[in-house]
């Protein structure tokens, strides 16, 4: 088999090799490296990279496969997001101000990862504090999408998706508090999943936030549940975190599920080509035998100014704030208008947020009875440009002046419905070769349903995943 080609595999076939000893974890990892050395200068998608200490695990894990003691994801790569605390290692949270913070203990998440035999081999990139859906920062530069390098790949888990997709690695970790699992794997092919709001255990101060979420980006479904059911379940550590344990099944039957669909919530403003590829993926699921249909949402504006009130309010936003206090000079842009947003935030603000959130699933809720999944796209555009302005006032979609930075993502919005699980899965590419996602909702805590659609999708449509859709002509 070709390096590359290697490279490509599944998570879920890499640990079936290891245990048949058809493939070595030391083995794997080289080609990984290997990859990694040849395409990261182009996309810069690695903040840091642990190759040695990976090295030394890989040969553990050989070892491990050989006597019979090996563990759930025994020698298997994963790349950590620069947000999320790993013991012993520096986290910059995209920032200068924090470029030399080491953590003295790990994340939930990383923490079950690493036991369970997961080997830590890069760090990847992140915009600075999350804040973007973009994925540019003054500390770790500029990250580019692996389908067309004049575009970016997403953020904030950006040099996630954009390592995954170059094959640079078979997982890697990622948050979502707006969309920063589900921007990236839209824009970079990917399978993303937001499980419900305390599936997967947090560490502080993000675990206490409703909004946020966290978990892995993959190239496949089933690689999503392999991980998803290593990750979750209650932890001692964490005050948000579910009592029950969901495990995922790695298949489904196709089954008539209804499905309710909206292409733009009622007032988003979506490129004719990421509708078109949305309603082809609708058909994808009529194929298998669902029903699909149009649904009212009714939303409006309002609906990100809430957002906004209530990322300003929490730590997404205080932690710029505080930042700016001491080193405004070390800021990006962007960081710096996030604390002057939040220096504004008036007593009311998050209260009156409550309220739109309300309306919002009063929507919501009442759909579910009808269907079992909604459907959307995930963006309303490919991806930005790599180079793009979070804070530019004559950014357009379909024609139309929006926010540079919600006005082109429709995921926030169900970052407000904290509940519910959500996957992005691919729907195409767009005119510049950027993929393009649609989201699977479902009711809340319904994992299982999520994953019964994703399933259906992708074994009615497999050329629509990498590598069926196409490695990046890197």
């Amino acid at each position: 088999m070709a390096e590359t080609d290697l490279c490509y595999i599944s998570a879920q076939e890499a640990l079936a090799r290891f245990r048949r000893r058809r493939l070595s974890p030391v083995e794997y990892l080289e080609a990984l490296i290997a990859r990694a050395e040849k395409v990261n200068p182009a996309i810069n998608a690695y903040a840091e990279t642990y190759y040695d200490e990976a090295r030394d695990a890989a040969k553990r894990a050989e070892t491990a496969y050989m006597s019979g003691r090996a563990r759930p994801l025994e020698g298997l790569p994963v790349a950590v997001k620069d947000i999320q605390r790993m013991k012993g290692k520096r986290s910059t949270q995209g920032s200068l101000v924090y470029k030399d913070h080491i953590d003295d203990h790990s994340d939930p998440m990383i923490e079950r990862l690493e036991e369970a035999g997961a080997i830590f081999h890069a760090r990847t990139t992140t915009p600075e504090f999350c804040l973007s859906g973009t994925c540019n920062s003054r500390i770790w530069g500029i990250t580019r999408n692996p389908f067309n390098l004049d575009y970016g790949p997403g953020g904030s888990s950006g040099g996630s998706a954009a390592a995954l997709a170059a094959g640079m690695t078979p997982i890697a970790t990622g948050t979502d508090i707006g969309g920063s699992i589900r921007i990236p794997a839209s824009s970079c092919g990917l399978v993303g999943y937001k499980p419900p709001h305390g599936r997967n255990p947090d560490g502080p101060p993000s675990n206490f936030d409703r909004y946020n979420h966290c978990g892995v980006l993959s190239r496949g479904v089933a690689d999503t549940a392999l991980l998803q059911n290593v990750i979750s379940g209650p932890h001692p550590r964490d005050h948000d975190s579910l009592r029950d344990k969901v495990i995922l099944p790695y298949q489904a039957e196709p089954r008539p599920l209804r499905v309710g669909y909206s292409l733009d919530f009622g007032y988003v403003s979506v490129e004719p080509e990421v509708r078109e590829n949305t309603l082809a993926a609708l058909d994808i699921f009529r194929v298998s035998g669902c029903i699909a249909e149009e649904v009212d949402i009714g939303w409006g504006p309002e609906v990100d100014e809430a957002s906004m009130r209530w990322y300003t309010a929490m730590h997404f936003g205080r932690v710029a704030l505080w930042s700016a206090k001491e080193h405004r000079d070390l800021l990006t842009p962007y960081a710096a208008a996030m604390a002057d947003a939040a220096a504004h935030l008036k007593p009311d603000d998050v209260a009156r947020s409550w309220e739109v959130q309300h309306r919002m699933y009063q929507v919501i809720g009442a759909l579910f009875e009808r269907y079992d999944v909604l459907i959307c796209p995930t963006l309303s555009i490919g991806a930005v440009r790599a180079d793009h302005d979070q804070l530019d006032t004559n950014f357009r979609v379909d024609g139309k002046v929006v926010d540079p930075e919600y006005g082109w993502v429709l995921t926030h919005q169900f970052n407000m419905m904290s509940n519910c699980p959500v996957m992005s899965v691919p729907s195409g590419r767009d005119r510049h070769g950027v993929p393009t996602g649609i989201q699977i909702i479902g009711p809340t805590f319904s994992d299982g349903t999520v994953f019964q659609a994703a399933y259906q999708y992708e074994m009615t449509a497999p050329e629509m995943f990498i590598p069926e859709a196409g490695k990046p002509a890197l």
